[in-house]
Formats: C-alpha cells, structure tokens, sequence
C-alpha cells in the first residue's frame, strides 16, 4: 500500500492569545413574497440595482411633456388657489412652516384653521374637505400627510354645523316635465334654438355634467333612427380617460334623433362638422360661429361655465329658474335625470352606469335625488285609519262622555 505525501501549509502560525476576526454572515432579504427555487438563496439586503446615472436621467422633450397640465383647467386653477393659500399661511407662520413637502402637523394646524374660519362663516364644511384634499394631492407621493386627525375634527364640526341648522346648497332637479316646459319655450326654428333644444334634451337624457357637454366631439355622437349613441372620453370619475358609452334610446317627448340631425345640419351649413370639432358652439346673435384667437387654450369649444350660464337662461325665459325654492343650474338636468328614475325603480348600479358614477359609489342616492315637494307630503297619510268600526265607536264613547261631563243647568 502506497502511502500518501506529506502535505506542506504555507502559512502563518498564530500565538494562542489572538482573537481571529468574526466572519461576517451576509443578510437576506425575505417578505411573504418571496419565492425561491432548488438552491436558490434570497437577495441580498446589501444589494443594489447596478443603476447609473443615465437610470436617473429625463430628455427635454420627456420634461416638457411632463410640464404640461394633467387636469382639467378649472380643476387646476382651482387646486393652484388653494395651494397659493395655504403656503401664504405657511410662510406668515412664526417660525415659518414649510409647505412642501409639509408635515403631518403643519397640514392638521391648517385645517384646524380653516374649520375656525368655517365656525365664523368664510366656509362649510364640504368646501374645507375639498380645500384639504386637493393640498394632499398636491404634495408628493411619498410625503403625503396623514389626513385621519384633521378628518376626525371635520367630522365633528360637520354635526355641529347640521345642528346648529348648516344645509348643503343643492341645485333644483330638472325633472323631465320641467325640461320639457324649459324646451317649449324655445324657438326650435332658429340655430341658436335648434342648438339649446338638443342641449336641453341631450343634458337630460345623458345625465350630462357641463364640462362633459362642452367637451362632448362630433366623432363621439352618432345619431341612428333609433337612439344615439354618445361616449363620454372623460369624466370626474375617469380621469383616466377609458371613456364610457351609452345608447340612449329615443323619445318622442325629448326627440334626441329629430333635434340631433336639426342642430348637426346647422353646423354642417357653418362647415363645422369635422369629426375633431365640438357637438355644442358658441354662436354669435346671427347664428354665425363665434370666432376665437388661434391660440385659445380651448380652440373652439365653448368656454368653461357657458353652457352653464345659458341652461339657466333658458330656465329663467320658462319662468323656472328656481324650483322648490334650489337655483336651477347646468347639474340640475343629472340630477333631474336620476331622480326620475329613482322615481319610477331603475336600480343604482344602472344609474351610476348611465350617470357616470364609480362602481359601487351611493351619491346618487344621497346627492343626486331631489324629489320636488320634499316635506309637503306626509308618507304617513297613506296608511287607513285604524279600526274601521271600532274607530266609530270610540268617536261615539267620547261624544258620550262629553254630554256627561257638561255641566248641569244652574248648578256650577
């Protein structure tokens, strides 16, 4: 038997009393996501994305199409007011606060104060809750301030206010036989009338709120013998933009089809029937289209609150501008729309689909119907009188008790 060599250990021999260094065990990264094949270790906790600096980098062009504005103009000029607000109230603040990102504590300070200013008057409570979302939003996503405390309080002065007789301002409901005594007055033999006469119809029958109509594209309405079918590109619950359609079939009291083809041939004889164009122009007293400069943000679609303004013209020329003592305005036709259907049992989640509501979403339940009359009408009057014969005869025992408790002829 061959024996082995011996083999020879290059190395430094170490006296007894050194301590040899600790071997650093590498650490894992493990979650209840993990998952791991045969001999597979979990990633390191020191490890990094072999990133660069080019990983970190966006073009010009990326950065100019990131400046453009992601809402819509009157959101936006809405959200940019009640940001200026609260970094001038952050700014006036001794010492100052920062505004963003800003804390916690700076964003619960600023909603205590705007629901003191409520308390005097300036506010309601539904104006705070929005003011207050929208400086959320504004903040960066990663730095976003816990809103639970501020709500907490709201919460607690928004009963406060109910009691103390606070009522949300809800426009009237255009119901269908207000709209239609709003479209009768209309003279459906001009442009400007053929125009207001679908508008009226269209808002109604499409649960339309106003900036859906303004923005509403020829390429987006066709008109069948039928009905019309309308997509919505975008709304306050799709900012995403997936759009949503809808066939509205026809009526004959509204007669979409008839006032549809009647205001389309006008803007056909205008040449303003490009499938880009808007359903709904401006027009001038001559029925001509309304000219606007070349770089109006809008281009040609009408500007914001127009449509509006002249729903309620046309309400006040029907001697309804106010209903059931609410100001008629352009979301008094949604709301119309939805509480004649509550009216006569069309279930919520159709109404949230035809009225563009989220999934699930109750507000047009506990917002949008406005039954007319409400508190004139005593619900419990529709139950009969208890007893029938019974009910006789105790009107009878009391008459008889009445004549014996009288008081006898010269005796007191």
């Amino acid at each position: 038997m061959t024996a082995e060599p011996d083999i020879v250990v290059d190395a430094e021999i170490v006296e007894s009393h050194e301590v040899l260094p600790d071997v650093v065990q590498p650490r894992y990264l493990v979650t209840q996501h993990t998952m791991l094949g045969p001999g597979e270790l979990p990633p390191r906790a020191d490890a990094r994305p072999a990133w660069t600096d080019a990983d970190f980098r966006l073009s010009q062009e990326d950065m100019d199409d990131l400046a453009e504005p992601d809402l819509a103009p009157t959101t936006l000029a809405n959200r940019d007011s009640s940001v200026r607000a609260f970094e001038a109230w952050c700014t006036a603040q001794k010492p100052p606060r920062l505004a963003r990102p800003c804390t916690t504590a700076t964003y619960t300070a600023y909603g205590l104060h705007l629901i003191r200013l409520g308390k005097e008057g300036e506010y309601v409570p539904d104006s705070v809750a929005t003011i207050m979302s929208r400086i959320k939003n504004w903040q960066p996503t990663d730095f976003r301030p816990d809103p639970s405390t501020f709500r907490g309080r709201l919460r607690a002065w928004r009963k406060q206010w109910a009691a103390n007789g606070g009522e949300v301002q809800r426009s009237a409901a255009v119901t269908i036989e207000y709209n239609l005594r709003i479209i009768d007055k209309i003279d459906e033999s001009t442009p400007i009338g053929k125009r207001d006469a679908f508008l009226c119809a269209l808002a109604y029958a499409n649960l339309h709120r106003e900036m859906e109509l303004a923005d509403l594209l020829l390429s987006r309405l066709k008109i069948h013998d039928t009905g019309l079918f309308v997509v919505t590109a975008t709304s306050k619950t799709d900012q995403a933009g997936k759009g949503s359609g809808r066939f509205i079939q026809d009526r004959p009291d509204l007669q979409l089809v008839r006032r549809g083809r009647a205001w389309l041939s006008v803007l056909r004889d205008l040449d303003a029937l490009a499938p880009t164009d808007p359903v709904f122009r401006a027009l001038t007293s001559m029925g001509t289209l309304r000219k606007y400069p070349a770089d109006r943000e809008r281009g040609n679609r009408m500007a914001e609150g127009s449509l509006n303004e002249r729903l309620q013209l046309l309400a006040e020329r029907a001697g309804v501008p106010y209903i059931d003592n609410k100001k008629v305005t352009s979301h008094s036709w949604r709301a119309g729309a939805n509480t004649d259907m509550v009216k006569h049992g069309v279930s919520l989640a159709a109404r949230n689909k035809a009225g563009r509501w989220a999934d699930g979403s109750r507000t047009a339940d506990l917002v949008y119907d406005r039954p007319h009359g409400l508190g004139t009408d005593d619900p419990l009057r529709r139950v009969p009188l208890h007893g029938g014969p019974a009910h006789a005869a105790v009107t009878q025992a009391r008459a008889e008790d009445a004549r014996d408790s009288a008081p006898i002829e010269g005796h007191q």
